[in-house]
């Protein structure tokens, strides 16, 4: 159950990288950005670089970490 939960993790983050440099109907809706901030625009859509980065990472590291 573990590696499920890590591997969702591992996915979510790259959506989320993705998100950050592409846009797409499907990408749009998993903005953190868009969750968190009251007026998200353009110019916010680096912080779902920054927190694809970090969901991945730490992912990978539990993940990888046995």
């Amino acid at each position: 159950m573990d590696t499920i939960v890590n591997v969702i993790g591992i996915i979510y983050g790259l959506i989320l990288i993705l998100a950050a440099f592409m846009r797409n109907k499907a990408l749009e809706s998993m903005r953190v950005d868009i969750l968190f901030m009251p007026n998200p625009t353009e110019k916010t859509r680096p912080v779902n670089l920054f927190v694809g980065l970090l969901i991945a990472c730490y992912a990978a590291y539990s993940l990888l970490g046995r």
